[in-house]
């Protein structure tokens, strides 16, 4: 869940608490691990609409016994993913036709750079 992870090396005494900047300890939220039921519908959900907001949001984490932060989260990651994802095959598309495109390129990069591509249907 939403667990934070407990201070190491630290003491009750210490007059800077966990949650100040330059403090011994920074306390870090611990990964969120869905199971695989939760990920199925999530990915369901995602093949319907990249973007879940509003009751829909609230609905979703109830069913699946997430807060809703946590799929919010998730859905944010998902987008991320699917971006890059959509990018890698577009790059392989372009590289069968010849066209050569940067390793490192990212959207900005690449509608900077438009003009000077060939347009090939893909």
């Amino acid at each position: 869940g939403l667990e934070l992870s407990h201070c190491v090396g630290t003491n009750s005494l210490s007059p800077v608490g966990p949650w100040r900047s330059g403090g011994p300890c920074k306390m870090k939220r611990v990964r969120t691990v869905f199971k695989p039921e939760q990920l199925e519908r999530l990915e369901q959900e995602f093949l319907k609409q990249q973007y879940m907001v509003g009751t829909e949001r609230v609905d979703l984490a109830a069913t699946l016994h997430l807060t809703e932060t946590q799929v919010k989260v998730w859905f944010q990651n998902r987008r991320i993913k699917w971006r890059k994802q959509s990018m890698e095959q577009k790059a392989a598309k372009l590289s069968q036709f010849g066209v050569i495109q940067p390793a490192t390129a990212d959207s900005t990069d690449i509608k900077d750079h438009e003009e000077d591509t060939v347009d090939v249907e893909l």
